[in-house]
């Protein structure tokens, strides 16, 4: 078997994909036990849960991309892996508390949002710290 591309960013792809899944089912359990097929019917639990869904929806494809190309950009590094790790950790944690448990809603928002930051601050400076590589690939 050939060496795989981008391991980090398709574990973290896969388990961002089965994070939706376990985030919609549990809308489709609320809306089952309350009989609301269309909206939120004003119900403060399913509403809870499709901003949980719809705040995963925002930040996990930016997350992903960025951790794509950083990782197609210096390779696979085990910082990466961490970061990864920590992202659907995150993610995890943030409907959690949405359902109640405080800690998980603050937790996962706050470790989205600096993995957001550092993810998009390191990717912008791949290219700037690398500036003489790119040179000497145009010029060849």
């Amino acid at each position: 078997m050939d060496a795989i591309i981008l391991p980090v960013t398709l574990a973290a792809t896969a388990a961002c994909a089965l994070i939706n899944v376990w985030l919609a089912v549990r809308i489709g359990n609320v809306r089952r036990a309350e009989k609301i097929s269309i909206g939120d019917g004003g119900n403060a639990r399913l509403i809870a849960r499709m901003r949980a869904q719809l705040n995963f929806a925002e930040y996990a494809p930016i997350v992903l991309i960025l951790i794509g190309l950083i990782e197609l950009a210096i390779g696979t590094e085990s910082w990466l892996w961490a970061v990864a790790g920590a992202f659907v950790l995150a993610r995890i944690l943030h409907p959690i508390g949405m359902d109640g448990w405080g800690p998980g809603r603050m937790v996962g928002i706050a470790v989205t949002l600096l993995v957001t930051i550092g993810l998009a601050g390191y990717a912008a400076s791949i290219p700037l710290l690398s500036a003489d590589e790119v040179e000497t690939i145009l010029v060849e």
